[in-house]
This record gives structure tokens, sequence and C-alpha cells, in this order.
């Protein structure tokens, strides 16, 4: 059977650089950090040895209405925007509800609802636990919340791979489409872990920065000085259909989805394979169902978390795969800016390698003042531009218990 094109026709996002995704993507073209001192009281109330974090730009409570605060843990919430937003961009397109589906994420899930409703019951007693609460907490409520507001009927899924996630049910949606499930998919991830466990927990790992002198540089992907990643939050969402589905309603088409890839690589629960060979097989994987060829990749949207190890295994997977053309691939690591968004993060990050190709202009690489000797990319440190002509590039993922996750885009216009 011949293979479907998958193209993207509608994009949304709230993210610490913005509440929408034009902002968002703009204020990544001027350099900004979405990393800030945390002002609410919790953090120094508990003393957290770590007391910043990328915050979404704008929030949720003011986009949304009351009833939908209430009801929703942030996870759904900043999955609902995004996914409003790109439905709307999409041009709200009209399609039976059995041909419409939702390919979601979460790394996470509803931990505000859950650590809530713990303290509830621990000080106040059972009675005052809320109704809702398994509802909001559950991992999938961000999918549910998407499917029930466009009233998708062609399935509801959700990806729990950590920090793999959203490129993971991307790739997901790349293959319903192709098995022919639904004409539309929306698909993304969100996550909303800000909170004191989350960042306690992360900081006696080791795994968060410490430069809480100056938030804003402390995400450092590359540098000989990164010492760990900045927590972030919020979600993106890509519409994604058929080509022959999007011509005949006349879409705007910003990039063309070539395809996803999975693997694992049974090595740690935290630590990534220092070989990188699982993560490189993926990549290849993709380049090959694309059928293009390892040269024909101009761009990588990078992981790159700024940790020490990870950023020095995701390069030796690279290099695994590309050879001597990695020289020739410019890099982004967009974490530098938005911090890491967990669950949510494959899914800003397509939407970043989305808009680079659209607009062939590739995003820097922030806070990188001097590269790992031991790293040698071609790091994108201001914008540049992509040349005109038929353009790939590959996106990655990778989440603590090895889970690895690629999608690749090809440019349209």
């Amino acid at each position: 059977m011949t293979p479907k094109r998958i193209v993207v026709t509608g994009l949304g996002g709230t993210s610490p650089l913005g509440g929408t995704a034009d902002e968002s993507w703009r204020n990544l073209l001027a350099g900004q950090s979405g990393a800030s001192t945390l002002e609410q009281e919790w953090a120094s109330k508990y003393e957290l040895p770590v007391q910043f974090a990328a915050q979404a730009r704008v929030p949720a409570s003011e986009v949304l209405e009351r009833v939908e605060t209430k009801r929703l843990d942030p996870s759904s919430q900043f999955a609902l925007i995004a996914g409003r937003e790109a439905w709307k961009n999409a041009g709200a397109p009209e399609v039976e509800p059995e041909r419409l589906g939702v390919d979601w994420a979460t790394g996470i899930g509803g931990v505000w609802t859950l650590l809530d409703a713990w303290d509830a019951l621990r000080e106040r007693g059972p009675r005052r636990v809320m109704p809702m609460t398994v509802p909001m907490l559950m991992p999938n409520a961000p999918a549910a919340a998407v499917g029930m507001d466009l009233g998708a009927r062609a399935g509801a899924r959700t990806v729990v791979s950590a920090c793999a996630s959203s490129t993971e049910s991307i790739a997901n949606a790349y293959e319903h489409l192709q098995q022919g499930h639904a004409d539309i998919i929306v698909a993304g991830g969100s996550e909303a872990a800000i909170n004191p466990l989350p960042l306690a927990a992360f900081a006696s790992m080791q795994a968060l920065s410490k430069r809480g002198d100056d938030p804003a540089t402390a995400s450092r992907p590359y540098d000989v000085t990164r010492d760990g990643f900045v927590l972030g939050e919020g979600a993106a969402a890509l519409v994604l259909e058929t080509l022959e589905h999007a011509e005949a309603r006349g879409a705007t088409i910003y990039a063309e989805l070539v395809g996803g890839a999975v693997t694992s690589d049974a090595y740690h629960i935290t630590a990534p394979d220092p070989e990188g060979s699982a993560a490189a097989r993926a990549m290849l994987e993709v380049v090959q169902n694309a059928g293009a060829s390892l040269t024909d990749v101009v761009h990588v949207n990078a992981h790159a978390t700024s940790t020490p190890v990870g950023d020095i295994a995701e390069y030796n997977a690279l290099r695994r795969v590309f050879g001597d053309h990695l020289d020739n691939i410019a890099v982004s690591a967009t974490k530098a800016s938005t911090g890491h968004l967990l669950g949510g993060a494959g899914a800003i990050e397509a939407l970043f390698t989305v808009m680079a190709l659209h607009e062939r202009i590739m995003p820097p690489t922030i806070n990188l003042t001097e590269q790992d000797p031991e790293i040698h990319l071609d790091v994108v440190t201001s914008p540049r531009k992509l040349p005109d002509g038929d353009l790939l590039a590959i996106s990655n993922s990778f989440g603590f218990g090895g889970h690895n996750s690629v999608i690749g885009f090809r440019s349209f216009n």
C-alpha cells in the first residue's frame, strides 16, 4: 500500500516564551529566556534548593473560563489552550466526529491535583477531597479534555514515556493516519509540574541547574559550564491530516510529517546509554522511512537538556548516525529558552521545527558561551536562514526509562 503523505495544518501552544504558538516562536527567535525566580510563597516555605523555573508566560486562568480552571488540572488547562489554538489555526475544519482523533501525551500528569488532594485529606479529612479528583489527576485527562472540546470520536489516546512522550504521540498520530483511523488528528503534549515535590525530587537527583543567581542563563546546552536543566511547563499541539484531505479543503500547510520512530535503551532508569545506539537507530529509521538519505538532513532540534551526561550521549548518537555529514547539519537546542517541558517538550520542539522549515529560519541556542570541546556540533547561536529547496529536519526526544522518540519533517513551501 502506498504510504499517505501527512501534513501539518494547524499549530497551537502556550509556553514560558508566550501564550500562543506565534508568540512563543517570535520570542524564541528574539533570544528570550522563559526562566525566572519563583515568587510563590511555597518556594521559600519548603526551602527548595532550586527556586527558579520556566513558568508559562500567560497563566491559564487568563485564557480559560473559571469553571474550566476549576475542573481541570493545570496540565489539562494547558492542553485545552494549545488544542483550541491549533484547531482555530487549522481553520476549524468540518470533519465527522468519527474521523477526528487525538493523540496526546504527558510525562507526569495531574501532579497538582494529586498533591493538593493529599493535603486536603491529611489536613481536613476525606470529606474535603473533591469528587473530581480522579478525573483531574489521571494522565489521560489532557487528551480527554482536548477530545471532548473538539468532539473527537476516533480515539483520544495518551502516551506516557517521560520526556519522550509528546514526540511519541506525534509519531503515533502519523501511524494512525496512515492506517486510516481518522482523517484529522490533533497531536501534542502538555505538562504542569512546577510544584514543590517535583522540584525537590529533580533537585535531589542533581538534575536541575543551580544557577539561581541568574535563571535566564541557567539552561546552557553544550556549554562547558552546563549543570542541569530548568523545569518548564506548557503545551503544544499540531493538527495533522492527509495531504489529500488538506488540499481538498484548501488548508494552509506548514510542513510535511514524514514519520516517527520509537526505540528503547534498556540501559538505565535515568541515565541515557552513553553510546547512543538505540537513539541513533530511531534517527536512522525516521530518515529511511522518509525515503531520504542521511545527507538530506539539514537541521536538528536536539533534545539537549543541558545536563553534563545527556548532551554528550545525544551527540554520540548523532555522530553514530550521520558521521562526517553531522558537520553540515545545523543544530538548535531550544530548551535553553523554554526550559524542559518534560512530557510537553517534544510537542513544543516539533512546533519550532515546523516553523523553522516553514519560515526557513533556524532558532538560536542561547547561553552558549564556551562550547564543550567534546561536542563537535554546528550549534545555531543566532537565527540562521535555511536555504531554498526540499529540506529535511528531525526533532529528538529522550526520556527516563531509556525512551527514545524521533520525528521528521520536510519543508512544504
